[in-house]
């Protein structure tokens, strides 16, 4: 074997940041859940003994975290005062109530290795394992890493980029949100648009009365409703929206899920279709944004696919031409790209 020693050591330090980039996972997970993160932002410039006190945890432990944050970059050191602290960049991404709340993400993977003897038996045996086996850091992970970019985007930006959509649910219009979760979005367009009526759905029962609850917390339950039910056969007809926020390529029948969506429509309805961005080759999704999707779709979205038939597995870079097949099949003769961010493809879809 003759082995370039430049390559090897182009990918050994690959493999130090992804091996470190793991065990920084677990950090932030643990910074998050003790409030880290906010109490180095109500204390700094700050030591680790005040960091320490603030969010009460022992001195030790607190400083060996700031140093592992510091040297990840996800907060600053001064070293000439031996204190820390966080760019107002750094706060706003990982502390503020109201920010991008980074650390949530990392509550997604550290779920999934809590079932990784499972998720490769799965794998093994071509099996499936559904959104309902994961554990419960899973759905919060998942709603609070999503949940910025709803706030960011859908009122301001998705919405407005659909055909008179916003002017009918100014006026107040029938909404589903289909696969809605803990309901963030489901929420979020209840909240933005008082006179429409809108519905939650989604097949597990646990994120349903998570969901109910948040409604009630924030004043919403007269005009938002959550109810148990597949997206192949949620109840209801003449909806003048449905949406669907990053969820269709999880399904076992995306064209099952995406006839009935049409069936439920009113004739002038819309489709919002929101997905993780990917292009149409795989040579073309051979970027970070790619492999963060391909990396979570192997332990999450393709085995959720892989638990009924007919199994279609679709995983997270569907990419815009395949789901727009999916769409002409199920029925909407109008599909188009509305919008995007670095992060979806926001599809329009009309019968």
């Amino acid at each position: 074997m003759s082995v370039d020693e430049g390559k090897l050591n182009e990918l050994l330090g690959s493999f130090v940041a992804d091996l470190g980039g793991a065990y920084h996972a677990i950090s932030a997970v643990i910074g998050d859940r003790l409030g880290l993160y906010r109490a180095l932002l109500a204390t700094m410039p700050a030591s680790a003994a005040e960091v320490a006190e603030e969010a009460g945890v022992g001195e030790r432990y607190a400083l060996e975290w700031l140093r592992g944050q510091a040297a990840g970059g996800y907060i600053t050191y001064d070293a000439a005062t031996e204190r820390f602290s966080l760019t107002e960049e750094q706060a706003f991404a990982l502390a503020a109530p109201e920010g991008l709340q980074l650390a949530a993400a990392f509550h997604i993977p550290v779920a999934v290795g809590k079932n990784v003897e499972r998720l490769t038996e799965t794998i093994r045996t071509d099996g499936g394992f559904g959104w309902h086996e994961h554990d419960p850091a899973m759905f919060e992970g998942v709603e609070r890493f999503f949940r910025p970019g709803y706030v960011a985007n859908l009122v301001s930006s998705w919405i407005p980029a659909l055909d008179g959509v916003a002017q009918k649910l100014d006026r107040g219009a029938n909404v589903a949100d289909v696969g809605c979760g803990h309901g963030a979005s489901t929420l979020l367009l209840g909240a933005s648009y008082p006179r429409s009526q809108v519905t939650g759905f989604d097949y597990h029962a646990p994120s349903i009365e998570q969901a109910r609850k948040r409604a009630a917390d924030t004043g919403l339950a007269g005009r938002v409703s959550f109810q148990v039910a597949a997206a192949a056969d949620f109840p209801g007809t003449d909806y003048d929206l449905v949406a669907i926020f990053d969820a269709l390529h999880d399904m076992p029948d995306p064209l099952g899920a995406a006839r009935h969506v049409r069936e439920a429509l009113k004739a002038d309805g819309t489709l919002l279709l929101v997905e993780p961005f990917a292009n149409d080759t795989f040579e073309d999704n051979m970027t970070p944004v790619g492999r963060l999707y391909y990396g979570a779709s192997i332990v999450i979205c393709c085995p959720h696919s892989m638990t009924e038939e007919p199994r279609a597995a679709l995983g997270a870079q569907a990419g815009e031409a395949r789901l727009t097949e999916i769409l002409n099949e199920a029925g909407f003769t109008r599909v188009r790209r509305a919008t995007e961010t670095p992060f979806n493809l926001i599809l329009e879809a009309c019968p």
